[in-house]
């Protein structure tokens, strides 16, 4: 049986590709979650980070994590990663080191 940390690790490793078609669909594989979406911003977490994808009229037409593809249509502004919020790295964690 394989634990939640193994299961992380293991689809660390899933091919990350996005393909961009005219600014108006994208489709992006290696998603592991979505955490937030609405027309104008959605927040994917993939095998690569965390990706920012920001627009206007923003519709998720295709969404299956099993296979961690993603398919949105709409205005496509901005994509963006961000980098993953470490737990107890506040100021005061950094200082009594």
């Amino acid at each position: 049986m394989e634990n939640k940390t193994g299961l992380k690790n293991m689809r660390a490793d899933l091919p990350h590709n996005i393909i961009m078609e005219n600014r108006s669909k994208i489709s992006i594989s290696g998603v592991e979650n979505a955490e937030s979406y609405n027309e104008e911003e959605i927040v994917l977490h993939t095998s690569k980070g965390i990706l920012i994808i920001r627009g206007d009229m923003l519709n998720l037409s295709k969404l299956n994590l099993d296979s961690g593809e993603i398919t949105v249509n709409g205005r496509i502004v901005m994509l963006e990663y961000a980098e993953e919020k470490k737990s107890g790295t506040s100021i005061l964690s950094k200082i009594f080191k």
